[in-house]
């Protein structure tokens, strides 16, 4: 009897899992195994706050799988040959998995597929990460789109209310497990004290997944067309890095809010529901348009004359522009791995527009310190921040960071947890303290003054963006 490998990567549970369903059907026993190889699947290795979260993940989907009778199998090393020793040493004769859309990775899985198969494997793969694959969203004409609302309408007239699939209730085991390395010889949990932080904001794994759906739905999701633009609340699902690991499908959101008798065409589920459509959209950009991980999708941008500065891109960073609301979101980034949406476009504009560096700079910062690192999304954001890009911010879109803290933080609330050198600014001084005001105290001397003028850098912002051919 043989017994079939079910290669899992960025698809970390046992529910809504179509490669592990498939592999019970076959009535052969089933190998759970997670290979490491980084370095075979983006342009860049993954940052420590991923890499904190995928230890955590696989940590959480092992025992899970103990507690069913079954086990999850850990090796590193080039994932082709990898399987190949599995196949050998467990006699399996079907190999499956679930598909991801990374160029590299689309390259990698079919040779791998076509080479399993000319050793006589069965090999197939399956959707288990989107509500329809990047082909089968297309134009009139047949290409794909550029623009989210009418691919967004096109998805919905295709229907996203599939099903499920539903958990195996047993699977079955071999006679005899293989090898397995340990958890802690992938080495991904970082060597700063970020652990801690991080756990304090966090609960990876499938359980801690739909825990968060769930309190969400409970407590915010009517409400979610209000307060999703503010990050001074508690207002959006966080449910990215979950979704990116695959500790939760998008199926399963679409589900879970219509039992919770949720409508899709309208309120806050409406709203959310569109959010889980622009990570469709990034998708099937992805696919559709590979070379976009770091070139324009716009060709007009390869001409764009980019600034270069270590030191404004390293203050940027680390959260020392003297501009409040970019300062927050950029040291909430730090501390907990994430940043609230709407502060990722006014740190992007800011980096883009004002600063005039490089897209490029931002999509690689926030993949080495985003939890929610995922290619598609963090290309689809940057490219639109810098106008590049499909359904891209147009040039002359220029967020004003003052305006915008105002607005989306207007106690300041937002300022004062993540830059408390302010804390004791009024409200009407604490996101612009380099302004003079009658009594209003001076800003702290250890903070810096704006490493722009907004005006200005404004003004030369838009002359450059005009002057492309």
């Amino acid at each position: 009897m043989g017994a079939t490998l079910v290669w899992l990567r960025r698809d970390l549970r046992l529910s809504d899992q179509p490669a592990l369903v498939a592999a019970a059907e076959r009535g052969e026993p089933v190998i759970p195994v997670f290979i490491h190889a980084p370095e075979e699947e983006a342009p860049w290795e993954p940052g420590a706050a991923s890499n904190w979260w995928l230890h955590h993940s696989l940590e959480r989907l092992g025992a899970t799988l103990e507690n069913r009778g079954s086990r999850l199998i850990l090796r590193k090393g080039a994932s082709l040959d990898t399987l190949r020793a599995l196949a050998r040493e467990t006699g399996a004769d079907a190999v499956f998995w679930n598909r991801l859309y990374e160029p590299a990775v689309i390259r990698r899985d079919s040779d791998i597929k076509k080479a399993l198969r000319k050793d006589g494997l069965t090999a197939t793969s399956f959707n288990a990460a989107l509500l329809h694959e990047p082909w089968q969203i297309a134009t009139g004409a047949g290409s794909p789109y550029k623009v989210f609302s009418p691919f967004w309408k096109a998805c919905r007239a295709q229907g996203i209310d599939s099903a499920p699939a539903v958990t195996p209730e047993r699977l079955a085991t071999p006679a005899q497990w293989p090898h397995s390395e340990s958890l802690e010889a992938f080495g991904l949990l970082p060597r700063i004290h970020w652990d801690q932080r991080l756990a304090e904001t966090w609960t990876p794994g499938e359980d801690g997944a739909m825990a968060r759906l769930d309190g969400f739905i409970e407590a915010t999701v009517r409400d979610y067309g209000e307060t999703r633009e503010r990050p001074d609340q508690e207002g959006t699902s966080r449910l990215s890095p979950h979704l990116h690991f695959g500790e939760i499908s998008p199926r399963q959101i679409v589900r879970v809010l219509q039992e919770a008798g949720l409508g899709l065409d309208a309120g806050g589920a409406e709203h959310f529901v569109r959010e889980v459509g622009w990570r469709e959209f990034g998708h099937h950009l992805l696919y559709h348009f590979p070379h976009t991980t770091d070139a324009p999708l716009n060709p007009r941008f390869e001409k764009f004359p980019w600034r270069e500065s270590a030191e404004d891109l390293h203050a940027w960073q680390r959260g020392q522009t003297g501009i409040p609301i970019v300062d927050a979101a950029m040291r909430e980034l730090w501390q907990t791995g994430w940043m609230h949406n709407r502060s990722r476009m006014v740190v992007a504009s800011l980096l883009t527009k004002n600063l005039r560096m490089h897209w490029l700079h931002g999509a690689r910062w926030f993949w080495d310190t985003l939890v929610d690192a995922d290619l598609a999304s963090n290309t689809l954001g940057w490219q639109w921040a810098g106008g590049s890009g499909a359904d891209a911010a147009p040039y002359f879109r220029i967020f004003n960071p003052v305006r915008q803290g105002h607005r989306f933080d207007p106690e300041g609330a937002y300022v004062r947890q993540y830059v408390p050198e302010l804390a004791n600014l009024p409200t009407d001084a604490i996101h612009s303290p380099w302004e003079k005001r009658r009594d209003a105290p001076t800003p702290p001397a250890d903070y810096p003054a704006p490493l722009v003028d907004l005006k200005q850098s404004r003004e030369a912002a838009l002359q450059a963006f005009k002057a492309l051919p």
